[in-house]
């Protein structure tokens, strides 16, 4: 009712504004005064004139312009009158046409343009809407805009970070641990997580920066097992899968029998430990596997630097093959275009990012998840 109010009173502005104008009648004395002024004009240059003020001869011609002026105001003086009732004739017609088009041409364009049907929606009603009916990349747009404007909230970075690592989003969930870690002062936990992002921005590999993350977790809390695991899947890429078998061993020997990381670890043992699983533990082999096998880590404790890197090169090649034949494999489509950018070659990124929205289809959910990893990355464009 008050938005109707609102329009009504609009719209009685701009007819008032239009038939203002029109209403006014030009003043009958205006030639008049016109008139007299000419008059005077005319005593005063005879006056100057007797006086010796002028010459005759500017005189005459002060005359001569007046008297035109003078006749042209009287005849507007004497106008018909059937002009004025023509011209008052025209400005009721244009009131008349303005009094109905206005209104009209508003009620027509709200129609066609506007939502006349849409029930009311108050501003408060709006505004309270239940947490679960939000989506997840709203509150994560309200965060860092907060986040804009308040850089130095720590308890801001600490909470949007791990939604950064379920969106995919792992460059900025690697920004916002680091902040959190900055501003809020070093733990255990958080030393762990910053690693864990940067593992997981790089690809599933455990760069330089990342394990000293985990070794200084590690010098908080020697017991840390997220650290743990990491550091022996840095060993195992680092070509010394005995390290990586004894620091998994040991945190499967520590850990109560429903720890929910079990099944992690115990397939990462068998990994390095001949393919076997430790005694009395069952581990379902997988179907495929992206990673090194044991007779990989086992070959890079003999190689170069150089040559580990193409033997990293040739695991993100097998990874692109297989998904050639299983195009089903999403998590495997961010793998490899991750992959890809962290060794550089941003052209075979961008194929496979193409790829992977090929393959996912209609799927607006995952196609949104490729489009927030290409902007994190840098190839969008």
């Amino acid at each position: 009712m008050t938005l109707f109010l609102i329009l009504a009173l609009m719209t009685a502005a701009a007819i008032f504004a239009v038939l203002w104008p029109l209403s006014r009648r030009p003043s009958a004395a205006t030639t008049g005064y016109d008139v007299a002024v000419y008059r005077d004009q005319l005593d005063e240059v005879e006056r100057d004139r007797k006086a010796g003020l002028i010459p005759d001869s500017e005189a005459e011609a002060a005359r001569l312009e007046i008297s035109r002026r003078l006749l042209g105001a009287a005849e507007a003086d004497v106008k018909p009158a059937a002009d004025t009732a023509g011209s008052l004739w025209r400005r009721r017609t244009a009131a008349l046409i303005a009094l109905i088009a206005v209104p009209v041409l508003a009620a027509a364009l709200y129609i066609n343009w506007g939502s006349p049907t849409l029930p009311g929606a108050p501003l408060a009603g709006r505004l309270q809407v239940p947490p679960e009916q939000r989506s997840i990349e709203s509150m994560v747009a309200q965060v860092e805009a907060h986040l804009e404007q308040n850089p130095d909230d720590g308890r801001g970075w600490d909470v949007v970070a791990p939604v950064y690592m379920r969106m995919g989003r792992f460059n900025d969930a690697v920004r916002a641990r680091a902040n959190a870690l900055r501003l809020l002062g070093a733990t255990a936990d958080r030393e762990a997580d910053l690693g864990e992002a940067m593992v997981a921005a790089g690809n599933s590999i455990v760069t330089a920066d990342a394990k000293t993350s985990f070794e200084r977790a590690l010098k908080i809390d020697p017991n840390h097992l997220k650290a743990q695991y990491f550091i022996g899947l840095a060993a195992e890429q680092d070509g010394r899968p005995a390290e990586a078998a004894r620091i998994w061993r040991a945190m499967l020997e520590r850990a109560p029998a429903n720890a929910p990381f079990r099944p992690l670890v115990v397939e990462s043992l068998a990994r390095v430990d001949n393919g076997e699983p430790p005694k009395g533990i069952a581990v379902e082999p997988k179907a495929s596997q992206a990673g090194p096998t044991t007779e990989d880590m086992a070959a890079a404790q003999q190689l170069t630097s150089e040559q580990r890197t193409q033997m990293v090169r040739g695991m993100v090649d097998r990874l692109a093959e297989r998904l050639k034949s299983d195009t089903t494999d999403f998590d495997g489509w961010l793998r490899l275009v991750r992959a890809y950018v962290v060794m550089g070659d941003a052209e075979r990124a961008r194929g496979a990012l193409a790829d992977a929205r090929n393959a996912i289809g209609n799927d607006d959910e995952k196609r949104k998840r490729l489009d927030d990893l290409a902007k994190s990355l840098g190839i969008d464009g």
